[in-house]
């Protein structure tokens, strides 16, 4: 077992089983999908530790146990198309993969796009597409998506994502202040649409038509 297996399995027994998540499916791709790749340079040896990391471009790869529970949340069978919003560095977007059937990641920075398609075609990953653009308004040229995620934080939920979401599906956002947002899941079934908070977290802002922006006095 190398260095690396090592720390991946330390860092889902302490910092993600060892606070709650239990989905084993989740729990076994975290410890193999391989984090340090994805991490800013210079930053390997922190890559399994209990934070976000820079990645470049002002933004962030998130703490591995909100990887895990924005994952768990979903509630992935194998079979799901998922709709990604923000891409940053291709490692969610990876989990992700080996957990759906397809995954469509929408980034706005197309430097972390392009690094992010490097590396999962590096992976021999085959089943996920990136689109650089206005992650806030989704893809809707393959709508509608059984799970949507969003790995920025929104100053409510975008109605787009909310068209785009099948039902039944499941979208999970972080939604709230630009520093500091309670992690929303939304289900739709039956026609209607319910939400619920699970817990505080802290993300970069969601930048677009429908998140923030300079209009709506939000980051820029």
């Amino acid at each position: 077992m190398t260095e690396w297996e090592d720390r991946r399995l330390e860092m889902v027994s302490r910092q993600i089983a060892g606070r709650g998540v239990a989905d084993e499916r989740v729990l076994d791709v975290m410890r193999t999908v391989p984090r340090h790749l994805f991490v800013g340079r210079g930053m390997e040896q922190s890559a399994y530790s209990d934070h976000a990391l820079p990645i470049g471009e002002g933004q962030t790869i998130s703490q591995p146990y909100m990887v895990a529970l924005m994952t768990e949340a979903l509630c992935l069978a194998g079979t799901e198309k998922v709709l990604e919003i923000g891409t940053g560095s291709g490692y969610q977007t990876a989990v992700l993969a080996n957990l759906a059937d397809r995954v469509f990641s929408v980034e706005r920075i197309e430097p972390l796009a392009r690094r992010a398609r490097e590396l999962i075609d590096e992976l021999g990953i085959h089943n996920v597409s990136i689109l650089v653009g206005d992650g806030t308004i989704g893809w809707k040229e393959y709508e509608p998506y059984e799970r949507i995620i969003v790995t920025a934080g929104s100053p409510d939920v975008p109605q787009s994502l909310i068209d785009q979401l099948a039902d039944p599906g499941i979208l999970v956002i972080p939604v709230g202040p630009s520093k500091l947002q309670q992690l929303t899941i939304i289900e739709k079934r039956d026609g209607s649409v319910h939400r619920r908070n699970a817990g505080g977290c802290s993300f970069v802002p969601l930048l677009g038509r429908e998140g923030w922006n300079p209009e709506r006095g939000g980051a820029t």
